[in-house]
């Protein structure tokens, strides 16, 4: 190989190595989706949400007044929020549908019908 092609080589995968490091890193840190939820009597919002199957999510849940929560049964997903606090449930989704959750402490008259839809898509 003459020396002013291997010189080149050299330079071009020292510079080429660290970007693609870069971006690398970058796909790692961005890590699970995280979705906001806020719960307030008697709702969430947002309302509906809709989610990949297999796409590991964080559920931030957010209370504007009174304690909550959000069960979603058949997903095996249950977090609970205290009064003005935040939350964190981290899941993945491992079937596709969709799913009706509900408020899992009692917050008032309006209590049984605080609901959160999760539409799961393949």
């Amino acid at each position: 190989m003459k020396p002013k092609l291997f010189v080149s080589t050299i330079l071009a995968a020292m510079l080429v190595g660290p970007v693609s490091t870069a971006f690398q890193a970058g796909a790692v840190a961005a890590g699970p989706r995280r979705i906001e939820v806020t719960a307030k009597r008697f709702e969430f919002q947002p309302g509906e949400i809709t989610l990949k199957k297999g796409e590991p999510v964080v559920l931030v849940l957010k209370s504007a007044d009174v304690a909550h929560g959000i069960r979603f049964k058949e997903l095996g997903v249950d977090a609970k929020v205290g009064k003005g606090q935040t939350s964190e449930v981290a899941f993945t989704p491992d079937k596709d549908g969709t799913f009706v959750g509900h408020c899992s402490v009692f917050c008032g008259s309006g209590h049984g019908g605080m609901t959160l839809t999760l539409h799961v898509v393949d």
